[in-house]
Formats: C-alpha cells, structure tokens, sequence
C-alpha cells in the first residue's frame, strides 16, 4: 500500500454511519423524478429534489429532447470555442439572455463550471471578491482559484459586508458574489440592501446565483432578481440547467462588456466540451414553458413539496450545528391507503 493509500484508509466515517444503518447518501432512485419516486421498489415522497417545475418528466421536454438527438447526434465533438458551437446553443443563449433581463448569456457544461470558471477570471489581484459565508462550494472553488483578495461576511448581515467594503481601496473593484436563495438554509439575499451598498461605495459590482431562484421566484420564474425588481442593478446573473430546467448545463448573463470578456478568457468555457444535453430547451420557448409548467406545479402538488422542502432544510441546518459532518437527506415513505 502507498502512502496515500495508507493516509486515506483512515477515512471511515462513511462506513461508520453504514454500520449504524443511517447513511442516507447515494440511494438509487429507479425512474423519473417528481414528488413521488421508486426507491428500492417502493414509492416514497420526494423531499430532496431540486426539480421544482416538474419539467425533469414533461413529455414536451423529452420529445424535444430525442427530436434534437436526431438531428444533431448525442455529443457536440468539441469546445465552444472551436468546432462545438451548434446553432442552438446560440438561440439559447438569446433567449436566457432576454428572460433574465440582460444583454447577452453564455452558456456552460455544467452550472459548477460557470462558477468556478466566471468567478476566477473576472478581477484581478488589486481587486477584491465579497462572498456571504453561506455561498455555495462552486462560488468558493471559484474565488479560491482568483488572485483577488477573497473577503467573506456573515450570512446576511449587512453590517459585516459594508466593513469589509470600507476596508477596500476605494479605485478597486469589489465584487460581491450571492446565492439568490440559499440551498441549505432555504432563505433569500437581503437584495436590496447590497444594492444600496453598491450605490454607496462606487466600484461595487454584485453577481446573483440565481440556482435556486430560477423558474419559482417572480414572473414566469424569472428568479430572485427579478422577485426584488432589481435585475439591472445586478451586475451578473447566473443560473442552472439542472433544477428547474429538467437538464444539465448553466448560464452566466451580463451586458455585452462582461460577456465578450468572458467569451475569450474563461477556461471552463473554451476548454471543456459544449453542453451536450442543451438541446432539450430551445425547442419550447422559456417564458412558455415555466409560466404553463408553475401552473402544473400547483396542480400536481409541487409548490407545497417546495415550501415543506425550505422546512426541511431548515431542520437539517439545525441538526447539523449539533452533528456538522453529518447532513441528512428526508424522504418519507408514503402510507398505502387503507382497503
């Protein structure tokens, strides 16, 4: 055995939790998702999912998916930047960029990579990176790789913000990165304020993930920015393909600068392979699709699933200040109705 095989047989948490019958990771579901699934041969209640419009099994989606299978093959055969961009990819584009309010989009392999890529790439080492220290794994990988100076404030406490603000050299950018809705703790920016910060120390720029907000918050689901009415206060939106938009992939939004800066500089987006399952969402129009799918949300029951959801998080938070290695994912067995 070598010496990193050595160091890292120690690592048994994982199967200390198998033995006690109460790891909860990885669980195999057999079948689409929703607010039921099968696991294991049963059908439970779903309370983990990030599928909040239901689109993962609309049959409109998945039509439209082995329609563009057929016509542009299962894989794009290279970066963006050179022999991977379809037609398509530039139609979304389009589109995400006018649903969310801004000038032009970009889009990524995967929502991490937008992140990661985006954030590293954008400000350079007299710059500074603001995050709240509840971000999301993919902001911190992405401010770790910047040569900024990386500042984090408490979660949502605007008081702490605006000192690391003060502290910054008054010619340099400072950046402030959010989560729209916060995935574990299942509650909002304090928008409104950061913008006020922004207009009170000049070179504030502000970036929104908007992962959790997109298709739930506002009109047709047009997410947290959208919710406050601050769209064009917000510097950059990002977003995923991954929850509400029953695929995979991201987007990052901006005004044309940003984007064209982007376009021509950022690893994760000229290095990687385009989007493969992208084809799946230019065949319906966005605004189309989210405002019928929220309403089929509602009939089907997943926008009370969604609220219990922000609960459960809520309570795993709390379970987790007392155990901080170990996270739980709810599901409920459903009850079989009585003969």
């Amino acid at each position: 055995m070598g010496l990193l095989q050595e160091k890292l047989s120690h690592y048994t948490l994982p199967q200390e939790f198998m033995a006690q019958g109460i790891y909860p990771y990885f669980r195999e579901i057999e079948g689409k998702q929703g607010t039921e699934v099968i696991m294991d041969g049963k059908r439970v209640l779903m309370f983990g999912s990030n599928a909040y419009t239901g689109l993962t099994g609309d049959q409109r989606v998945i039509d439209a998916g082995c329609a563009a299978m057929q016509q542009y093959g299962s894989g794009c055969a290279g970066s963006r930047f050179l022999n991977g961009t379809l037609d398509i990819h530039v139609q979304l584009e389009k589109e995400l960029a006018e649903f969310v309010g801004k000038e032009e989009a970009l889009c990524f392999a995967t929502g991490f990579t937008v992140n990661s890529g985006v954030i590293s790439q954008l400000v350079g080492k007299n710059d500074y990176i603001i995050c709240d220290d509840r971000d999301h794994a993919s902001i911190v990988d992405g401010r770790r790789l910047s040569f900024a100076t990386q500042l984090k404030y408490k979660h949502n406490d605007m008081a702490d913000l605006e000192k690391h603000l003060q502290r910054c050299e008054p010619d340099a950018i400072k950046w402030v990165i959010v989560d729209g809705v916060f995935s574990m703790e299942g509650d909002l920016c304090k928008l409104p304020e950061i913008v006020e910060l922004k207009k009170k120390y000049p070179g504030t720029a502000i970036m929104v993930d908007e992962a959790h907000g997109l298709g739930v918050f506002e009109r047709q689901g047009r997410g947290v920015c959208d919710h406050f009415g601050l769209t064009k206060d917000v510097d950059l939106i990002m977003g995923t393909f991954s929850k509400s938009l029953a695929s995979i992939g991201g987007f990052i939004a901006a005004d044309s600068s940003i984007i064209n800066w982007l376009r021509h500089t950022v690893r994760t987006y000229i290095s990687l392979p385009a989007v493969r399952l992208l084809p799946l969402l230019p065949h319906a129009r966005l605004c189309t699709l989210f405002s019928k799918s929220l309403n089929a949300c509602r009939l089907c029951g997943m926008l009370p699933i969604m609220r219990l959801d922000v609960s459960v998080r809520k309570a795993s938070r709390l379970a987790t200040q007392k155990a901080p290695s170990f996270r739980f994912m709810c599901v409920i067995r459903r009850r079989r109705s009585r003969p």
